[in-house]
């Protein structure tokens, strides 16, 4: 973990040395880091039961600053539609969703290269990682999050001690507070910052160490912004590279029917991002309007031979209470991909007897009231 990382940019081709506080290019697009070296299973250190054991993959400059024992997550098996299916349980990570692998990486890179005061825009569970995250590593931090976020992860950003400021409109309205902020602190966006698929990429290197060194066929993930589908992609790229897999996983981006950005490109074969009139939906998490790498999450799509999943709000709540049934409470954003499942089983593009992954993003306790709607808890 010597090297020096660098980034480049899809859209003009500029390259910057990762060595500086940059979180887009000079032309307003988002970065990439160049590929990194990828994994073998001999550099795999298996007495540390978290993300680090893959710390050799891994583009910092040495070993953590800050971490809060994130990743290695269980892995369960559930019967689901009369067929075996694999459930990664990212809800059991230290602040209750999978956002904290990409949070320890990004963060610990800001902490190398010497980042003071952090904000970020959030729709709940980023924001309250990104703020436990810099509550743990002493660093100030500020958190734009919608005015309807879930109260539960509204506390929980409050109790890291960062300044929560909620902000009324839609989600987008919320990033643009946070883009006014550039000039008063720096943006550690998870959206944009690459650093932060750096650490989701580590999702990938579980998944295959997890399944004894063999690839899935299918990965379900709840998806908004796409750092889960892209970290994957790169997760599994780099084991290629390395000769450790021989094949991809077919990737689905699960979305609400209700706000689905990726499924309205898709629909339409398109490239990047179209126009489309979101709405409402329950599935908060993955109300995002306009995802900063649209295009990017669906050639990611495209390459693995899966697509975009979209599930309508009479879908989720069945799913959670379903899930529920099978000893895995999880937020409506994470019942997604219960939904999915079905569907995808039902029409046969995934059949029971292929080895499928669903990932469950976020806990329920992230979102009592809005469970307990969903089940007429009074």
């Amino acid at each position: 973990m010597t090297r020096t990382a660098a980034y480049r940019c899809p859209a003009c081709g500029k390259g910057y040395a990762a060595d500086r506080p940059l979180w887009r290019c000079d032309c307003g697009g988002p970065l990439d880091l160049e590929p990194g070296p990828g994994l073998r299973r001999a550099d795999i250190v298996a007495a540390d039961p978290s993300l680090w054991r893959y710390r050799a993959a891994l583009a910092l400059k040495g070993l953590p600053r800050v971490s809060l024992g994130e990743g290695w997550t269980p892995l369960v098996t559930r019967q689901w539609d009369g067929g075996p299916v694999r459930f990664k349980l990212e809800s059991q990570m230290p602040t209750g969703s999978f956002k904290d692998r990409g949070t320890a990486i990004m963060l610990n890179h800001l902490l190398e290269i010497g980042v003071g005061p952090i904000h970020e825009d959030s729709s709940g569970n980023a924001g309250s990682s990104i703020a436990t995250y810099a509550a743990a590593a002493g660093l100030r931090c500020r958190i734009y999050v919608p005015a309807t976020a879930p109260r539960g992860k509204v506390v929980q950003i409050a109790a890291s001690g960062a300044e929560l400021r909620a902000i009324p409109g839609t989600r987008q309205d919320v990033t643009e507070a946070a883009l006014a902020a550039v000039g008063e602190s720096f943006y550690a966006s998870h959206n944009w910052h690459p650093y932060f698929i750096e650490g989701t990429k580590t999702l990938a290197y579980e998944l295959w160490e997890q399944l004894d060194f063999a690839v899935p066929d299918n990965i379900l993930v709840p998806t908004g912004y796409g750092s889960n589908i892209l970290g994957l992609d790169r997760g599994f790229d780099e084991l290629m590279r390395q000769g450790e897999i021989a094949r991809r996983p077919r990737l689905f981006a699960v979305q609400a029917e209700n706000c689905s950005a990726l499924g309205a490109a898709w629909a339409a074969d398109a490239a990047d991002f179209v126009p489309f009139n979101p709405g409402p939906t329950v599935a908060d998490g993955i109300a995002t309007v306009k995802p900063v790498r649209t295009a990017a999450v669906l050639a990611a799509l495209r390459r693995s031979g899966g697509g975009v999943v979209t599930v309508p709000e009479t879908e989720i709540g069945p799913a959670l209470k379903a899930l529920g049934r099978l000893g895995l409470f999880v937020e409506p954003t994470a019942a997604t991909a219960g939904a999915a499942l079905s569907r995808l089983l039902r029409d046969g593009t995934i059949r029971p007897e292929e080895t499928t992954i669903a990932v469950l993003t976020g806990h329920g306790l992230k979102a009592t009231d809005k469970i307990a709607e969903l089940l007429g808890v009074k």
